[in-house]
């Protein structure tokens, strides 16, 4: 069916909302996987629906107007309620659960994952629920022996033809360092190495990531600690000892920490990594996307939304993956 000229549609709100944060068209339709005719027209039937010009499509990079910065706020608003309307609706059919064995990494102890199981005690009243704390590879070898249902973690390559993969969030890796020693836009990287470096340990999938991205750049940056602990880490950054590299979610699950630390876009080529709900393929039906839905709405509403706040530059590579 032709929409109409003129309709307010979700569809075109989505478009508008990303089309905001992309600053592009070709951006805009990379992202939502469209053609940047099909962007450019619906961002015009949502303009001639508001009946006020959005976006400035003349400018490089794209700027919201006066009306665009009023309607952005609106128009989040009324995506998050449509998630929120989708994930009522699709408990319908999910009141048969009577167990599920979650497992989810450790990112998320001290905020979305009590969050999580408090929705889900009031969702499935007959459901028994048993969580399990772990790294990614951890999980993902408890899921591939059926010891678990489903798992919250990391993408840990490509997924194999037993899985389901719903992608939640993608976030950047980037450098914790000591408030206020660090200047930023004057060689960061040559200051940062004048202070001892915390590798993440190797055992774990987010050290391996890190490794190979270093050796792809070229650069040895010798280690004094090696560790596998937010908290351990952060502490010792805290106290003005040394440096890390990690991620917002992992900075987010150490809060103790955040008045004696700041993070700082990585000083070289950018990485980033995607947390997914992943299960099995046979038998699971509608949850895992449910519970991607609920784990999508959990965190736009708390970390992303208070660390982008306070960390504007993260805004482009940390945010919700919705599918």
């Amino acid at each position: 069916m032709v929409e109409s000229p003129g309709r307010i549609t979700l569809w075109g709100i989505e478009i508008f909302v990303a089309a905001a944060e992309e600053k592009s068209i070709s951006s805009t339709a990379k992202r939502l996987s469209a053609s940047p005719s099909a962007i450019s027209q619906q961002l015009t039937n949502l303009e001639a629906g508001i009946g006020a010009k959005l976006l400035d499509r003349g400018m490089r990079p794209h700027q919201l107007t006066a009306a665009g910065i009023i309607f952005l706020n609106r128009a989040k608003k009324i995506i998050s309620e449509a998630s929120y309307a989708k994930a009522e609706l699709a408990v319908q059919d999910l009141s048969k659960f009577t167990r599920l064995r979650l497992g989810v990494i450790e990112d998320f102890d001290a905020n979305i994952t009590p969050k999580l199981l408090m929705e889900l005690s009031k969702e499935f009243t007959g459901c028994q629920i048993q969580l399990e704390t772990a790294y990614s590879l951890k999980l993902k070898k408890l899921l591939e022996k059926r010891q678990l249902d489903m798992i919250i973690a990391a993408d840990l390559g490509q997924s194999q033809d037993w899985m389901e993969v719903y992608p939640i969030v993608k976030e950047p890796f980037v450098v914790a360092a000591p408030k206020g020693l660090i200047m930023q836009n004057s060689n960061e990287l040559t200051q940062l190495l004048k202070l001892p470096f915390i590798k993440y340990s190797s055992t774990q999938a987010m050290g391996q990531s890190i490794d190979a991205h270093l050796l792809r750049q070229e650069i040895d940056i010798p280690h004094k600690f090696e560790l596998d602990s937010y908290h351990a880490s952060l502490a010792l950054v805290a106290n003005k000892t040394a440096w890390t590299i990690t991620t917002p979610l992992g900075f987010a699950h150490a809060q103790r920490f955040h008045s004696d630390v700041e993070l700082l876009p990585l000083p070289l080529k950018g990485l980033t990594r995607t947390i997914s709900v992943l299960s099995r393929a046979d038998g699971f039906e509608k949850m895992p996307k449910h519970i991607a839905s609920l784990f999508r709405l959990l965190l736009k509403r708390t970390i992303i939304k208070d660390l982008v706040l306070e960390f504007p530059w993260l805004e482009h590579d940390f945010r919700i993956l919705e599918t």
